[in-house]
């Protein structure tokens, strides 16, 4: 790419002097009488006229003329100032005669080069185009010597820059709006630990929804707090919890007047390639915006926090907007600002796990629970306090990778792995059965059918597909519920 200007040609030095132009034949000797001595007074200009100010010719340049050419007033300009040196004793050109500013001797005159009334012109020129140029330098300076250091600077202000317009859908826009609207949760347990995570307004009442695993360690008596972006603080208290959802909500003990929720958007219409932005606190650094775009959708995804063999369970939304511990909780907004995620949990380098002793950084796989589950996740622990989950009675292995989700032979503590009366049991699914597809979604392991049937709510119907002794089958399910977090 060129990084040349556009405009106007400046031409090209000359590479060798100019060559004076000769008299003409027949000029009159007074025509070729050297110049005047230096002026009395230095500082008096003889050029362009007797006590005449330079004008300044914007734009433009201040033309030389060659002596005998016609100037602006029909006339070769005086070339008095400033003078030529001193000349020889015994000029070398013409035909003899005295020293300079003789008088000429009489008779005709051969013609003869005057190089001294050529240099004295475009020496002329050259003084008063450096008298405007001046001139131009210090109008500059003077315009701008409130915004300088002594006056010399030509620098303009940002201040005088017409103000930025930023466009409704800008990440700038988005932010500023939404940012209100997010809080910093620090949670600490009764014996001091704890730790920082996110939360969004839920409702004007004072509901913010978080992860179980942000809020989980203040849920038994510990302190519980939330920080907006203007830095006030607000106590809050925990009001239900899901870990296998791994959401929360919690309440402002004494919310503020004026409480603007962040609208919600509708997670199964959203794309791969859609752009997103995450807020959070990364690190305890609140307030911080990243953006992306959804990288992939229904990513079934088993995470921990790292301090219990417990898991939670999603069909993710994927995306590559730089996530860190304590995002979590956080919102995952869509280009207009609405919410289609709740950002819950990443991919560490490396593939180790986040708990323990180290936290590892963002390398580009976040996962966020679709708003559409999580809002309705929230609606049950705003009303009862507890989680509902769908289920379909039956117990699977849940080793990862495979060709299904194999039906356990027993459901552990010695009871059935398919529940007497249960879902599975009405539809003839029996211990062995390799379940395949979920409806139109291809399962390979038990924490993916998991995750797919979390999406949904008790009393949906599914279809399943699954092998029996190599042969595959379908049947529908109605799905069942379960309570609580009790398994």
């Amino acid at each position: 790419m060129s990084t040349e200007n556009e405009g106007t040609a400046v031409p090209s030095a000359p590479s060798a002097p100019p060559v004076p132009v000769a008299a003409p034949e027949g000029t009159p000797a007074s025509a070729q009488q050297a110049p005047p001595p230096y002026p009395e007074q230095p500082g008096r200009a003889s050029e362009p006229g007797q006590g005449s100010e330079p004008t300044t010719q914007l734009p433009g340049a201040v033309p030389a003329y060659l002596p005998g050419s016609a100037g602006p007033t029909g006339s070769a300009p005086d070339a008095g100032w400033p003078p030529p040196p001193p000349p020889p004793s015994q000029p070398h050109y013409g035909g003899g005669g005295g020293g300079w500013g003789e008088p000429p001797a009489s008779g005709p005159q051969p013609s003869r080069k005057r190089p001294g009334g050529l240099m004295a012109a475009v020496l002329a020129a050259a003084l008063v185009a450096g008298v405007v140029g001046g001139g131009i330098g210090y109008w500059a300076a003077d315009r701008n010597s409130d915004n300088s250091v002594g006056g010399g600077s030509t620098t303009v202000s940002a201040a005088d820059a017409p103000a930025l317009k930023r466009e409704a859908g800008s990440t700038a826009a988005v932010a500023g709006k939404a940012l209100p609207s997010v809080v910093t949760i620090t949670a600490q347990a009764q014996g001091g630990d704890g730790g920082t995570g996110t939360g969004f307004i839920y409702d004007k009442q004072g509901h913010i929804l978080t992860n179980n695993h942000v809020v989980a360690s203040a849920a038994d008596g510990g302190d519980l707090t939330a920080t907006f972006s203007n830095g006030k603080e607000y106590a809050a208290e925990v009001v239900g919890r899901a870990e296998g959802y791994d959401v929360a909500v919690v309440k402002l003990k004494d919310p503020p007047s004026g409480l603007k929720p962040l609208a919600l958007g509708n997670s199964d219409q959203v794309a791969v390639g859609d752009s997103t932005i995450a807020i959070g606190a990364p690190f305890g650094l609140s307030n911080t915006v990243t953006t992306g775009i959804i990288s992939a959708k229904n990513r079934p995804v088993a995470s921990g926090d790292g301090t219990s063999d417990k898991n939670s369970y999603m069909s993710a939304l994927q995306t590559d907007a730089s996530i860190n511990p304590g995002n979590s909780g956080g919102p995952l907004l869509d280009a207009r600002g609405a919410v289609i995620g709740m950002n819950s949990a990443i991919q560490p380098s490396g593939g180790g796990g986040g708990g323990g002793g180290s936290q590892s950084g963002s390398i580009g796989l976040g996962f966020a629970i679709p708003i559409n589950q999580a809002k309705t996740v929230a609606a049950e622990l705003i009303k009862t306090g507890q989680p509902v989950y769908p289920v379909i009675g039956a117990t699977v292995s849940m080793a990862e990778g495979g060709d299904g989700a194999t039906i356990s032979g027993d459901g552990g503590g010695g009871t059935p792995a398919v529940t007497p009366d249960g879902p599975a049991a009405k539809a003839g699914l029996k211990s062995g059965d390799v379940i395949t597809k979920f409806n139109d979604v291809p399962i390979d392991s038990g924490p993916t059918l998991i995750s797919e049937i979390w999406t949904h709510k008790p009393g949906d119907k599914i279809k399943i597909t699954y092998t029996r002794d190599g042969k595959e089958s379908q049947v529908d399910v109605t799905l069942g519920e379960r309570k609580g977090d009790t398994r």
